[in-house]
């Protein structure tokens, strides 16, 4: 198989002033359980352009199977059902060449997942950014949310249980506005994050011509404006973060925001295709990084968010009603004060 790749891209606009080294990330879209060939792909990108990649970050549609009970818990028809390649990785048979990130997307086993609701490794040198995450890899700071956007579900609670309905099998991966509302209490700089379906309205700042050609279908939801995750949309508007990556449309797209602040901010979008020979699947950025620390740890204004807002998280179907902002604030002040003597005990290396 001969796969796609691209010129290496200079990031200018990171957030997080860093610059010892310049680190290299590779960021893949929809991953469909073929590791194996995401990453021999990147270890013949190395090959052929010298360099070394640090780095890969995956968005969406990871299939994180261990094994054939998993496989009944991923909205696919049974037909289309595959074990995929993560089970080697799981099992230690293979390890992962790279560290890994990913976010979950609309076929998962959404068993596994749900089991590391706030994030965590699946195995050795993969790393599950959660339902809604932020982390650090040496210095630079990675956010993201998982699923993608479904209107009828976004108020609910995190109710479904395996084993699955007809029904709850699809609505395990819709995004909820709790996760939403954790994600918009961000405030300090983020300089990457990833997301399974796009910002709504993301087309407006590329070439939306050049989009309705390859994919015509999506001209009625351009033309009315629903193109896209308003959820995410009110993420991007709210962190506006150096890079946002995202996928599940099966598509190469960039686009450039200009938030148009006091103080100029730009968010640079890409939009990747699905792991496929002569697809756009794969592109390598260049970071700047710290080598002096360490590959991952946990983010201590993260670690604060989810502390103030566990007690909304619900488990049934309904959500519980959220405090105020303010509510948040105040919340959020007493855990950031007494959080760093915690962190002083147990770290934050993950």
């Amino acid at each position: 198989m001969s796969y796609i790749v691209f010129p290496l891209v200079q990031s200018q606009y990171l957030a997080t002033p860093l610059a010892k080294t310049n680190g290299r990330i590779a960021i893949e879209g929809c991953c469909h359980g073929e590791l194996d060939n995401i990453y021999g792909t990147i270890k013949l990108l190395e090959q052929r352009e010298n360099c070394k990649i640090d780095l890969v970050l995956i968005c969406g549609d990871f299939q994180a199977i261990r094994n054939t009970s998993d496989m009944e818990c991923m909205s696919v028809p049974p037909k289309f059902r595959e074990l995929g390649t993560f089970w080697k990785y799981y099992s230690g048979l293979a390890k992962a060449p790279y560290p890994t990130i990913f976010i979950g997307g609309n076929h998962e086993a959404s068993n596994h997942l749900w089991e590391l609701y706030h994030g965590g490794w699946v195995c050795e040198n993969i790393y599950y950014l959660g339902h809604a995450g932020v982390i650090n890899y040496k210095g630079v700071r990675i956010g993201g949310i998982s699923g993608i956007f479904k209107s009828n579900d976004y108020r609910k609670g995190h109710y479904e249980t395996s084993p699955y309905t007809p029904q709850t099998i699809k609505s395990v991966y819709h995004v909820r506005d709790y996760d939403v509302q954790k994600v918009l209490q961000i405030q300090k700089p983020v300089d990457i994050f990833l997301s399974h379906d796009w910002p709504r309205g993301i087309e407006r700042f590329g070439d939306v011509g050049e989009l309705l050609r390859v994919k015509t279908f999506f001209r009625e939801e351009a033309r009315t404006n629903t193109l896209g995750s308003p959820a995410n949309e009110q993420i991007l508007t709210k962190i506006q973060p150096a890079w946002w990556f995202a996928a599940h449309l099966h598509v190469k797209f960039a686009a450039l925001v200009d938030h148009e602040n006091e103080s100029p901010k730009i968010t640079k979008f890409l939009s990747l295709d699905k792991c496929l020979p002569r697809r756009q699947f794969l592109q390598v950025i260049d970071v700047p990084s710290d080598d002096s620390a360490h590959g991952f740890s946990y983010d201590l204004e993260w670690l604060a968010i989810t502390k103030s807002m566990h007690p909304y998280l619900s488990v049934e179907r309904q959500e519980y009603r959220l405090p105020s902002n303010e509510d948040i604030q105040i919340r959020l002040s007493i855990v950031t004060y007494y959080l760093p003597i915690v962190v002083q005990t147990i770290g934050l290396n993950l």
